[in-house]
């Protein structure tokens, strides 16, 4: 299944206003600029990512603002945003469950009404690591987990980059998350099941599950 500019399109218009968290170095807010999204704001919660996004799209000569932001806490009017991306496994970087659902509250906040989430997970059901997930459990029930996790689902890793976090959450958990927050799902699929892709990047990246969320219209908001 291979999605088009069409499909994209069908979600958010070329001169929607559009959200983006984690926008790291601004691969995401340059490649939907090329497609001709003219009107996205790209935040990230680190500085020097921020710094070096503006760098990028200023030797472009892409009109792209960059913005520090913390996706807890966004300084935006509700209702101003007709779409949002959170891409990258970005929000499962955030720690703590309670963060990450507040997360979604300000997202929820700060969309229009029918507006559109999209953002990515991994999925610990299609984990590649099932031996890891089953011993973890086991180290959970004993008490012998990290001390740096607070939620099980959660890793915590030093890499050759610097110490790496990522949550990693079942469908039926983000789904009930989702649910909490308000969100309406409209898709959810794995990364693998969209298109095909080099050995080299499926050896280099675990597969992710897409999910595309949508906030109801107002009036049908308890």
């Amino acid at each position: 299944m291979a999605l088009g500019r069409e499909d994209l399109y069908a979600c958010v218009a070329p001169d929607d206003s559009i959200l983006e968290l984690g926008c790291g170095a601004g691969r995401i807010a340059i490649g939907l600029y090329e497609l001709g999204y003219a009107n996205v704001l790209a935040t990230d919660y680190s500085r020097p990512m921020v710094t070096a996004a503006r760098i990028l799209a200023t030797r472009l000569e892409y009109r792209i603002p960059f913005r520090v932001c913390d996706a807890t806490r966004l300084d935006f009017e509700d209702n101003i945003f007709e779409g949002a991306i959170f891409g990258f496994n970005g929000l499962m970087q955030i720690p703590q469950a309670a963060q990450r659902f507040r997360a979604l509250q300000e997202i929820f906040r700060v969309l229009k009404s029918n507006a559109y989430l999209v953002f990515t997970s991994h999925d610990r059901d299609r984990s590649a690591h099932q031996d890891f997930w089953l011993q973890e459990s086991q180290r959970w029930a004993q008490g012998d987990q990290k001390l740096e996790l607070d939620d099980f689902g959660d890793r915590a890793e030093s890499t050759h980059h610097g110490a790496h976090f990522m949550h990693v959450p079942t469908r039926n958990e983000m789904e009930s998350v989702l649910a909490q927050v308000g969100f309406e799902l409209e898709a959810s699929v794995m990364r693998s099941e969209l298109g095909a892709e080099s050995s080299e990047v499926r050896e280099f990246s675990d597969d992710c599950r897409f999910w595309v969320v949508r906030k109801p219209a107002l009036e049908s908001i308890d």
